[in-house]
């Protein structure tokens, strides 16, 4: 009888310990509030990166214009030329002899049409016999200005200011008229060249063309460092890529230390203006199988799992693409402590005090 008074006692402490647990958890659980906001719907602007190309505002072959010996080099490589410093020198003995005998031609054909234009003004000759001596003497003058000429391609200067590259003939070497000798960059101002959306273009025009203002970009070199200076979008190409929806863009940079170069890459940062943007806390969202979603809490206080896609991205916000409307209420923490379905208690912080108070709320 004492056994089972015993049993009966533990059996009923368990039952009350049992209940006392699960109302204490029931209570707990009803005093666990959420925090809720909507997203916020605002004209904004973000910054957006372009893979850039970087090409130096002048950049040429230079060609040898004759054949013959490389016979002088008057400048290194990388080295800083001016307009018109002598660079190159072709072997030029062919072309000076040739000039000389061009200009001993002249000389004789001279003296005949001095001969004959004496004879024509005592009218001994004919007009038409002075006049082809002068068209002989015409031709001579033409033919020791083409023999200048082509001695003058012997010696190459430099068409403007700027760096050379890597020589391409070594001094002695045999070249031929074209041949490519050495590159030459004007790098004082660079040109980046970038693709930008169609969407983001027609976003760019409509935002240029309210405020009447030239488009200022940067650069973010390869260093991950952000180039000094400012640039200037120019130009935009005339037509689409059909193959991937862009347009070429084409801003100028100023380059006074020379940091810049020829066939460097970066990423050109743009500001691209957004119209009736909808933008959510980062933290409002998680990840399933590199998808994004948020938890939308309906009329009924159940919570739903839904999709988003992000459209851009800004320090601690994203800009909603797809997914949620401005009228939706989603959860902003405690996203791990709920699943699809649940029903929850929540606090209601509008979306203007959230985002500006972002950094004080914790994950």
């Amino acid at each position: 009888m004492k056994r089972t008074f015993l049993l009966m006692g533990m059996s009923l402490g368990f039952l009350y310990c049992s209940t006392s647990c699960s109302k204490h958890e029931e209570a707990k659980e009803e005093k666990l509030r959420f925090l809720v906001t909507s997203p916020l719907q605002r004209d904004t602007t973000i910054t957006k990166e372009y893979v850039a190309q970087v090409h130096s505002i002048q950049h040429i072959e230079l060609r040898a214009l004759e054949k013959g010996y490389l016979q002088k080099i008057f400048v290194d490589e990388g080295q800083q030329v001016h307009e018109g410093q002598l660079m190159f020198q072709i072997m030029p003995l062919l072309y000076q002899a040739e000039l000389k005998k061009a200009e001993a031609e002249a000389k004789f054909v001279s003296i005949e049409y001095q001969n004959t234009k004496k004879l024509a003004d005592g009218k001994i000759v004919s007009p038409n016999e002075l006049a082809l001596s002068q068209a002989k003497l015409e031709k001579a003058k033409a033919e020791v200005a083409l023999a200048q000429t082509h001695l003058g391609f012997t010696t190459i200067r430099a068409p403007f200011s700027g760096i050379m590259d890597h020589f391409q003939a070594r001094l002695g070497s045999l070249v031929d008229e074209g041949d490519l000798l050495t590159t030459l960059s004007d790098n004082s101002k660079m040109w980046v060249y970038y693709n930008v959306p169609e969407a983001e273009y027609l976003a760019y025009k409509a935002h240029a063309k309210a405020n009447d203002k030239v488009a200022h970009v940067k650069l973010r070199m390869a260093n991950n460092e952000v180039f000094n200076q400012t640039g200037v979008v120019q130009t935009i190409e005339a037509d689409f890529n059909n193959e991937t929806g862009n347009i070429a863009f084409r801003a100028t940079f100023p380059n006074p230390d020379g940091l810049l170069r020829n066939g460097e890459t970066g990423s050109v940062l743009m500001t691209v203006p957004l119209q009736h943007a909808l933008i959510i806390p980062q933290k409002a969202t998680f990840e399933i199988l590199e998808k994004k979603y948020v938890f939308v809490v309906d009329k009924n206080n159940v919570v739903h799992q839904r999709e988003i896609k992000i459209g851009s991205e800004m320090p601690d916000l994203y800009v909603i693409q797809a997914g949620i409307t401005a009228n939706d209420r989603i959860m902003l923490e405690g996203l791990r402590k709920v699943k699809d379905g649940d029903t929850v208690a929540y606090d209601y912080k509008a979306p203007q005090s959230v985002i500006a108070h972002l950094k004080v709320y914790s994950e």
